[in-house]
């Protein structure tokens, strides 16, 4: 009884125990089957797990058993958190320094059209499609489209070689036409798919994509290529009824569709990044077509005047030799190359028919040999182009240092000074390559490719992004040798520099002793050229600094700082005190100074600064004076027609009044009414001839 009790009264409890673990796994499945958001923190995740156990204190088993599930719900909670954000692959996360510069990214402003209302049974599915429809607009500068361009010209290239091969060779056509109805369809399929794409292929109009529906119809139906277009769909092999499937001549229309397959090797020539390379394999594609049109064009030929009938045209295919489709294709080929190339005896035609049409290939011949040799030339010239440029320039130095008589150490240097810059793929001017470029992208493929360095430089990370603009604008690269200073104590600073690449030292006198060393991202020489408020080296260099090894820099003139940080004070006195800290460290700041700083400008840049101002109003005089000059021209020539008008008019004005003064006085001599034989009257228009009138 006393066992029975016992067991009655843990039978509650351990049912409670039961019905807690229960609710926890339920809550553990729960948990597990939520998708863990990649925004969520792990702080997060702790707090819904310990709401799990709200009663965890309550007993002991509670907090062992509850306790122990809640730190497993948490450890698999963490590790589902971490292999989901493993898999899924997140966005790059911007770069601060580049979103300064760039500002807040360019979004499209959604569509103002209202979203399709559902019917009574909420059947929307025709609105929707129909809104998404018309939405769809493809841009030209996509992938995409690109992508659709490759599929395009390859159904046009399979048009191109098999369509005009089956008219020709008939083996061709007959042992595979399953296999050519099949693809012949496809590519119909293509063409169609194309015309749909071309009606909603948009354009630029003020520098907007244009998604109207009527516009973009519009501006296709007006173009040849949508003439062409039609021709090339319209269903011509219908006529299959009447003439059997067997004549692949009905489909030529198809080859009508060649303007989509030559776009697609320009805007491949543009994405390339071997546009050489892509345009010797284009020029090769088109000979091989002309090659494969003559090849077809030639055994058509000798089919209709009869094969093996004389010795110019293909042998009778009776023969073993010739019987087979690959022969007799691979001969054809042969003869047309050796024929459009011009390089090969061929037996002589003996027909008319022969002799033109063997005169219209060596004028085609003719015409490629000179294209290939033109092309091929003018390609390889344009690959070379850049190594010519730069051993013109080694070689125009090294016949310098001849004649001058350098010495040979000096030679050498320049030698490997000039390899360094090959090597190193840095004998490109940078400013030549991206000049035509506006500013705005030139700026941003400077910051993009020199991000690194910039970073790094502190007077980079807390200027605005309009002077940071100004700057990379006007930075020069420049390459120093190992050894070369490049600036010396009490020198004349005229510019400041920024270490891209290499290690530079800050040397004694001696040019042997090392005070620091400076790295990518250093920046020197600024103190020389802001002219700081009591510096007592005035705008002289402060310290030596020499090239350990080849060393990469970007060089700023003073003209150009000045002009910069004009329109930006706090760049301008972010400066000053990054170069008063250094001053003031190396004991060359005089506090007590009240003149100088940037604002002062010695006598020698105000006269320049007037020298330039003055020659720009001189151009502005001279602008205006020659726009005076014309205006002036052009009212004398309007005054000198006005004139002419009104004296044409005057004289128009007095004739008539002349005219009308005779025909007065022709009326005063009149007679008076004589009496006709109908009764009207009428006045008697002899006049006496004796009499005339006096003016």
């Amino acid at each position: 009884m006393t066992g029975q009790a016992a067991e009655r009264d843990r039978s509650p409890h351990n049912l409670s125990v039961k019905t807690t673990l229960e609710e926890e796994i339920e809550r553990v499945e729960s948990i597990l089957s939520r998708v863990p958001s990649v925004c969520d923190d792990t702080s997060s995740e702790l707090q819904r797990v310990a709401a799990l156990d709200p009663h965890g204190g309550n007993s002991r088993n509670s907090f062992q058993r509850n306790g122990a599930i809640s730190r497993l719900v948490s450890l698999v909670v963490r590790l589902r958190e971490w292999a989901h954000r493993s898999l899924i692959e997140e966005e790059e996360r911007p770069d601060s320094f580049l979103e300064r510069f760039r500002g807040p990214e360019f979004r499209t402003a959604p569509s103002r059209r209202s979203n399709t209302q559902p019917d009574a049974n909420g059947n929307n599915a025709k609105g929707i499609f129909k809104k998404k429809w018309d939405l769809f607009v493809v841009s030209p500068s996509d992938n995409a489209y690109y992508r659709w361009l490759f599929v395009i010209a390859t159904a046009v290239l399979y048009n191109w070689f098999l369509v005009v091969a089956r008219a020709c060779f008939d083996k061709l056509q007959v042992g595979n036409y399953i296999c050519w109805l099949v693809l012949d369809y496809l590519s119909d399929v293509v063409y169609i798919m194309d015309t749909c794409v071309r009606l909603r292929t948009g354009f630029l109009e003020q520098g907007l994509l244009v998604k109207d529906n009527v516009k973009l119809r519009d501006s296709y139906v007006r173009t040849l290529q949508f003439k062409l277009d039609v021709v090339s769909i319209l269903p011509t092999d219908l006529a299959y009824i009447s003439t059997g499937i067997h004549t692949p001549q009905l489909r030529f229309n198809r080859l009508l569709r060649f303007p989509r397959m030559f776009e697609f090797f320009d805007r491949t020539e543009t994405r390339t990044n071997y546009p050489n390379i892509f345009r010797i394999c284009n020029l090769v594609l088109y000979i091989l077509v002309i090659i494969h049109w003559n090849a077809c064009i030639y055994y058509a030929i000798s089919k209709s005047l009869g094969l093996g009938s004389d010795t110019w045209v293909f042998p009778n295919i009776s023969k073993p030799e010739y019987s087979s489709l690959t022969r007799t294709y691979v001969y054809c080929l042969y003869w047309s190359t050796l024929t459009l190339t011009t390089i090969g005896e061929m037996p002589a035609p003996v027909r008319d028919e022969e002799y033109l049409f063997v005169v219209f290939d060596f004028l085609v011949g003719v015409l490629i040999f000179a294209t290939i040799v033109g092309n091929v030339g003018s390609m390889i010239a344009n690959m070379n182009a850049t190594r010519a440029e730069f051993q013109a320039r080694i070689d125009a130095i090294k016949h310098y240092m001849h004649f001058r008589k350098v010495s040979k150490e000096l030679e050498t240097r320049v030698i490997k000074w000039f390899d360094y810059l090959w090597t190193n793929k840095k004998a490109v001017d940078e400013q030549e390559v991206l000049k035509n470029l506006p500013n705005k992208l030139r700026a941003e493929i400077a910051i993009n490719v020199h991000l690194e360095t910039l970073k790094k430089v502190r007077i980079f990370q807390d200027c605005e992004a309009g002077l940071l603009v100004e700057l990379v604008l006007k930075l020069r690269p420049q390459v120093f040798s190992p050894g070369d200073y490049i600036c010396r104590k009490g020198d004349i600073g005229k510019e400041m520099y920024i270490i891209k690449e290499g290690k530079l030292a800050v040397v004694a006198d001696d040019g042997v002793t090392q005070y620091a060393l400076l790295t990518a991202g250093s920046c020197f020489g600024e103190i020389s050229i802001l002219n700081i408020k009591g510096s007592k080296m005035g705008n002289r260099r402060t310290a030596n600094i020499r090239s350990l090894g080849y060393s990469d820099l970007f060089c700023l003139s003073k003209d150009d700082l000045m002009e910069a940080v004009t329109e930006y004070p706090d760049a301008k006195t972010v400066l000053e005190e990054r170069g008063r800290e250094i001053l003031i460290k190396e004991g060359l700041l005089d506090e007590n100074a009240e003149s100088g700083g940037m604002q002062k400008e010695d006598t020698e840049e105000k006269v320049e600064r007037l020298e330039s101002s003055l020659d720009i109003l001189q151009t502005r005089f001279s602008r205006l004076l020659n726009e005076y000059t014309h205006t002036q021209q052009r009212l004398k020539q309007r005054i000198t027609l006005l004139e002419r008008q009104l004296n044409q008019t005057d004289c128009g004005a007095h004739a008539n009044h002349d005219m009308d003064a005779d025909a007065e006085t022709g009326n005063e001599t009149d007679t008076g009414p004589v009496a006709h034989t109908d009764g009207s009257p009428h006045r008697n228009s002899v006049q006496n001839e004796g009499k005339k009138p006096q003016n």
